[in-house]
């Protein structure tokens, strides 16, 4: 007997940046699976307020990362010039407008006959907002590092709540950052002495304004005046402050882990390891061995770690997938959530069961492992708009 292939009988529309590697690896996936090729929402579209944005009917609606593309950056912020995707400052301007763009997003599928969203705004918005994500995680008693109170206004205040809360020890994370964008790893120990690596180069303008470029090259600062340059120049971007919590090894390098969770389960999982404490893969890093990392742990404390990623997962429980940064400790006994990624799936040569990130997801779209809301109108059939906004790319 023939088992029949589980598809999708909707369009699939993906707001992304057209002709980037997460829109083509999501094209392969439908390919795969013998669907149409995806409609494409530009993100530069979206974000711009005169542009024309209508979607076919039953349109199942994919929301991806919004970044490297100047036009939509300077659209988000709402400039009037290209602004410099180098810079690390901008994140939090350009997070106001991504949260205007999924307002008006939603008011599209909510207006359009049987359009549904894959993933809930607001769990987007907070998965967006690193203090907001900590403070929804903790709410709903998963484990996470013990934060600083904010906002922090400068590196004196930041100093002395470290001393109040006896951490001497932190991560400095722009609250609207990605992919450790302007994340410092401070530690201060007696005599005076401090220390900042990050992925932030300092430079001067002409002025004598600090300025943050984002590098590929970590950067180590031990003078004090430029650490306290680096952490003021991050203060606009309200910085989400957490203790920096000790991780465990493999091989000599510190280890943590990227846990896709789709649909409510664990899927893919890559091991990040390296030997500076910022474990990022783009920073040079490398992948670690998962099957290694799995062994030393034994079953029980592996299963233990998918759950709590699962469970912080399940807080944005509205939302197809989410990729989930786990902290693992020294011990391999306890784990700690230090991020949920809203567009945290992009893990290419990684598989589970033979499926893609990308191919797991329309998996549990078409086999209901995801439930989506029954289709009001009687006919299969969409009709698309007569609009060159939507177009297959």
């Amino acid at each position: 007997m023939t088992v029949p292939v589980p598809s999708i009988d909707r369009p699939l529309v993906v707001v992304c940046v057209p002709g980037n590697r997460r829109r083509a690896l999501f094209a392969e996936a439908t390919r795969g699976l013998g669907l149409p090729e995806p409609i494409v929402l530009p993100w530069h579209e979206l974000a711009d307020p005169s542009a024309t944005v209508r979607l076919p009917e039953g349109a199942l609606v994919r929301v991806d990362s919004a970044g490297e593309d100047t036009a939509t950056a300077r659209l988000l912020r709402g400039l009037p010039h290209d602004p410099d995707l180098y810079r690390v400052e901008g994140a939090a301007e350009q997070h106001r407008g991504f949260v205007r763009a999924l307002e008006r997003l939603s008011t599209v599928v909510a207006s359009t006959p049987d359009a549904h969203l894959l993933q809930d705004p607001a769990d987007l918005v907070d998965m967006c907002d690193k203090s907001r994500c900590h403070a929804r995680l903790e709410a709903a008693g998963i484990p996470v590092p013990p934060a600083l109170p904010g906002p922090i206004t400068g590196y004196g205040h930041l100093r002395s709540l470290m001393a109040e809360h006896r951490m001497p020890r932190v991560f400095v994370k722009p609250a609207h950052g990605s992919s450790a964008s302007g994340v410092i790893a401070l530690s201060t120990a007696s005599g005076g002495r401090v220390r900042a690596v990050t992925s932030a180069a300092l430079r001067r303008s002409e002025d004598g304004r600090a300025e943050l470029y984002n590098s590929l090259r970590l950067r180590t600062y031990t003078d004090e005046a430029e650490v306290a340059a680096v952490v003021d120049a991050l203060v606009a971007e309200g910085p989400h402050v957490e203790r920096w919590s000790p991780k465990a090894s493999l091989d000599g390098r510190v280890v943590d882990l990227r846990v896709l969770v789709v649909a409510g389960r664990a899927t893919h999982v890559v091991v990040r390891s390296s030997r500076s404490p910022l474990t990022n893969l783009h920073l040079g890093n490398a992948r670690g061995d998962l099957e290694a990392l799995r062994s030393s742990m034994g079953p029980g404390s592996w299963g233990e770690a998918m759950s709590v990623a699962e469970r912080a997962a399940a807080t944005f429980d509205s939302t197809l997938h989410a990729g989930v940064d786990l902290l693992i400790s020294p011990d391999r006994r306890r784990f700690t959530i230090c991020e949920v990624n809203a567009f945290g799936d992009l893990l290419p040569g990684v598989l589970h069961e033979g499926r893609s990130t990308h191919a797991e997801q329309l998996h549990a779209l078409a086999t209901g492992r995801f439930p989506l809301p029954p289709r009001r109108t009687p006919s299969p059939e969409s009709r698309y708009p007569s609009s060159p906004t939507l177009e297959p790319r």
